[in-house]
């Protein structure tokens, strides 16, 4: 009996010491924390989007706390989450956050993008990527598997006859969708914007007309009509300057394979 009290009151005094040893510790070793940091993340959606330029919201906390940050950076929660952070920080911003919404930059359905293979693997555009470009002859295209529409927060993205559409009253600009596009052909624009070449191929006119009926094929027809000099051709395809862009349509109505419209 003797031995078994000696060996709990050990263990007893063991545990007594480490105890205040953690004590001491945490009392030398801690860190402190700024108070306004679990203010501001409770500000921010908590989208971890990544469209602020960091790491997800803790990482936008941090910068804005360490004020390597403005604190109009947050697309999705827009102005009031701005003025909220201004409160919690006592400072305002310079100007009010930049309203952006994902835009789809091509028209090839499937009555457009012309079919090449059945596809029968697994029904996601990264998978069908790896495989020749995917069913449709043109591979800078829209896929049409939806993996955009599954990351969506809020239900702004659907699938209508293989092209993906985003519906811009829905979506906050969180840019999800722009960076799991395996052919990048989601963007994000100001909604200020006007017109747009809804088409990223950059192949010769020849080789898009037998791949997609609304490509652009790079006729310069756009390009020669603008009165502003908003539209310059990247290849073979054409590109149109928002800056300079004044919505007068011209571009719209000279255009043989009507890929150029409205960009919402």
């Amino acid at each position: 009996m003797g031995t078994i009290f000696i060996a709990v009151g050990s263990v007893t005094v063991i545990g007594l010491i480490c105890a205040v040893m953690l004590a001491a510790a945490s009392k030398v070793m801690a860190v402190a924390v700024d108070e306004r940091a679990e203010l501001v993340r409770g500000c921010l959606p908590g989208v971890n989007c990544g469209a602020c330029g960091f790491s997800g919201c803790d990482g936008y906390t941090a910068a804005i706390i360490a004020g390597e940050a403005e604190i109009n950076l947050c697309t999705p929660g827009g102005n009031d989450v701005s003025k909220r952070l201004g409160s919690i920080l006592g400072k305002e911003s310079d100007r009010g956050v930049v309203k952006r919404v994902a835009v789809v930059n091509c028209m090839g359905d499937l009555n457009a993008n012309r079919e090449v293979m059945e596809y029968e693997g697994i029904r996601t555009c990264a998978a069908a990527k790896q495989l020749c470009g995917g069913p449709g002859a043109c591979t800078s295209g829209c896929i049409g598997f939806g993996d955009c529409a599954g990351l969506c927060p809020n239900g702004a993205i659907c699938v209508e006859n293989g092209l993906v559409r985003i519906d811009t009253r829905r979506c906050v600009g969180c840019s999800l969708c722009v960076r799991t596009c395996p052919n990048g052909v989601i963007s994000l624009e100001v909604d200020s914007s006007v017109f747009a070449v809804k088409c990223k191929n950059t192949d010769k006119g020849a080789l898009m007309k037998d791949k997609c009926a609304k490509g652009c094929i790079g006729c310069t027809r756009c390009v020669k009509e603008c009165p502003s000099g908003a539209i310059s051709m990247s290849g073979f395809l054409a590109e149109i300057d928002f800056d300079k862009c004044t919505g007068c349509g011209k571009c719209v109505s000279v255009c043989v394979r009507g890929c150029i419209g409205p960009l919402f």
